[in-house]
């Protein structure tokens, strides 16, 4: 009786190998974030099936900037959360992809174009599409494209330091979430 008690965790084992031997991580930055006032940002995923992986994606800047001959502020500050899937149809983090995720971000920008600043709270989902070229069997680096879709909770202010309120509100919005231009590491 004893000698057959280890079989079935052994034979459970082996059931389970292949799968364990497909089942990959990878981290992975955009590079496109970077120049958008330094934005710093991360995205885990965990493939669980050949041509399909989760995702989970940080972006995060705290800088201010001063910019042009009057120095006035400029700044893109933004703490941005997002978890979703994407779809691969030849392979897993090899070819063409598309993505579903949701995203919260809270946020404020202002500076660049005029004095207004506009801060606030977004919370949607959105859509992606992209391609991953394999670099080595390690290392991938990815392009795609991102939208996404939700409910603004903002404020709009005469200048980035004054804090006079101009309006605030609600609203909707359509706007791109990533243009990505990102270097991965597949473990």
């Amino acid at each position: 009786m004893s000698k057959r008690r280890w079989m079935l965790p052994v034979f459970l084992w082996m059931l389970a190998m292949p799968a364990l031997r497909a089942q990959k991580v990878a981290l992975s930055t955009n590079v496109v974030e970077y120049a958008n006032l330094a934005t710093l940002n991360a995205e885990a995923s965990y493939a669980w099936k050949q041509h399909w992986s989760a995702f989970a994606a940080v972006k995060y800047n705290p800088f201010s900037f001063e910019w042009g001959e009057d120095r006035h502020q400029v700044n893109n500050r933004q703490q941005t959360y997002g978890a979703g899937v994407r779809y691969w149809p030849w392979h897993v983090y090899s070819g063409w992809w598309i993505s579903s995720r949701a995203q919260y971000q809270e946020y404020n920008v202002g500076g660049l174009v005029s004095e207004e600043t506009r801060e606030g709270d977004r919370i949607g989902a959105g859509f992606g599409a992209g391609y991953t070229y394999m670099l080595h069997k390690r290392f991938n680096l990815e392009f795609g494209l991102g939208f996404w879709a939700g409910a603004d909770r903002y404020r709009v202010y005469d200048c980035p330091v004054c804090g006079i309120t101009q309006e605030s509100g609600s609203t909707l919005f359509l706007l791109p979430s990533d243009v990505i231009i990102a270097l991965s590491y597949v473990f």
